[in-house]
C-alpha cells in the first residue's frame, strides 16, 4: 500500500514514470487515473446538500453517503472517459496540455485498453448500482436526477465541452443537481432555496474549468475545441471568472444582510487574501514561462491553479459556516 502517494493523489496531480506506476497498489493507482484531487469538489457539493437538508431535519446517513459515493465515482467515470474521448479523437497526442500537469494513464501508455477500461467499468458500475438503490429508495425525481447525471458523464467531454456548453454545465451540475439533488433525495422534496445557493457555491467549479481553459485556449483553438474561453477570447475569460468569483462573496454578504443566512457565513471572508491573489493573477496574460517562486510540479497550470486553491479554501470555510450554523442553531 502506498499512503503517502494516496495523499499525494487527493492533493495534486503527480506525475510518473511506467516503474514508479508498477510500484503503486490498485488503490493508488485508481485515485491517479481519476485525478483524485478535483473530486474534493464533488464531495464539497454532496456535504453541502447533506447541511441544507440537516438544517431542515430530514438528514439520513445511508442516503448520503450513497450519494456522496455515487457523485465522486460518477465524477471519477466522467474523468476517464474525458481522457479516452480526448485520447481517441487525437486531442492528447504529442505531449498536449493534459499530458503535462499529471498522469495520463493511455498517452503515457500506463494502462492497456483493456485495463482502462475495466477501471471505467468498475468506477462507473459503483455509480450505476448506488444510483439505482437511490431511486429505489426515494422515487419521484430520483431517476430523472440519475439521468440527467449520466447525460453529462457520457457527454460532456463531446459534445458539450467543444461547443462551449462544458462550462455551463459544470456550474448545472456542480450546483442545482448535485447540490439540489443530494437534498431531492434525502428530503423527498425540491427546494429552490438551496438551488439558489447551490450556484453561488458551484461558480467556484466552474472558475477551477474556466482557469484550465483559458491556460490552454491556444491549443484547444488549434485542434478545434470551442471551450468557451476559446468563444469569447482570452481576455474576456479572464475577466469572467474574476466577476463570478467576486459575485461569489457579495451573494454571501448579500444573504446575511438580507437575513437569509446566519452572520456566521461570513466566514468566507477569511479567504479575502486568496481571492486577492486570484484577481491579481487573472488581471493578465499567463507568463510565458514558470515564475521562479511558482511552485514546482503545477506549470504549465497557471490560471486553474488559482483558481483551485481559490475554490478548495473558499468552499471549506462555506461549509465550514454551515457546520457552525448548525451547531448554533
Amino acid at each position: 500500500m502506498n499512503p503517502k502517494v494516496w495523499a499525494q493523489a487527493l492533493s495534486t496531480m503527480p506525475k510518473l514514470t511506467l516503474q514508479e506506476w508498477q510500484q503503486l497498489d490498485v488503490i493508488a493507482r485508481w485515485l491517479v487515473a481519476t485525478r483524485a484531487s478535483v473530486l474534493f469538489m464533488t464531495f464539497m457539493s454532496v456535504a453541502l446538500g447533506g447541511l441544507l437538508a440537516a438544517a431542515d431535519g430530514v438528514f439520513s446517513w445511508p442516503l448520503w453517503l450513497a450519494c456522496c459515493f455515487g457523485c465522486v465515482f460518477a465524477h471519477a467515470t466522467n474523468n476517464l472517459l474525458n481522457d479516452y474521448t480526448d485520447s481517441r479523437r487525437g486531442i492528447d497526442k504529442n505531449n498536449y496540455y493534459r499530458n503535462r500537469y499529471g498522469v495520463h494513464v493511455l498517452e503515457d501508455g500506463l494502462l492497456t485498453e483493456q485495463r482502462f477500461w475495466l477501471y471505467v467499468a468498475l468506477t462507473g458500475g459503483v455509480a450505476i448500482v448506488l444510483g439505482l438503490w437511490l431511486v429505489s429508495q426515494r422515487e419521484g425525481l430520483t431517476l430523472d436526477l440519475m439521468l440527467a447525471g449520466a447525460f453529462f458523464v457520457l457527454f460532456y467531454t463531446w459534445p458539450l465541452k467543444y461547443y462551449g456548453l462544458g462550462e455551463p454545465a459544470v456550474l448545472l451540475v456542480w450546483g442545482p443537481l448535485m447540490v439540489g439533488g443530494t437534498y431531492y433525495v434525502l428530503a423527498g422534496s425540491w427546494s429552490w432555496d438551496a438551488t439558489w445557493l447551490s450556484l453561488l457555491y458551484a461558480l467556484g467549479p466552474t472558475s477551477v474549468l474556466f482557469g484550465k481553459h483559458i491556460d490552454k485556449l491556444d491549443l484547444d483553438q488549434s485542434k478545434g475545441v470551442r471551450t468557451l474561453p476559446v468563444i469569447l477570447g482570452e481576455r474576456q475569460a479572464r475577466h469572467w471568472v474574476r466577476a463570478m468569483l467576486v459575485l461569489q462573496y457579495l451573494g454571501c454578504i448579500a444573504l446575511v444582510v438580507s437575513a437569509n443566512a446566519h452572520w456566521i457565513l461570513l466566514l468566507v471572508l477569511v479567504n479575502l487574501p486568496a481571492l486577492v491573489r486570484l484577481l491579481k493573477s487573472f488581471g493578465s496574460p499567463k507568463p510565458a514561462v514558470s515564475p521562479p517562486e511558482f511552485p514546482d510540479g503545477i506549470w504549465p497550470l497557471w490560471f486553474s491553479a488559482f483558481a483551485f486553491d481559490h475554490t478548495r479554501k473558499f468552499t471549506s470555510l462555506f461549509i465550514l459556516a454551515l457546520l457552525i450554523e448548525q451547531f448554533l442553531a
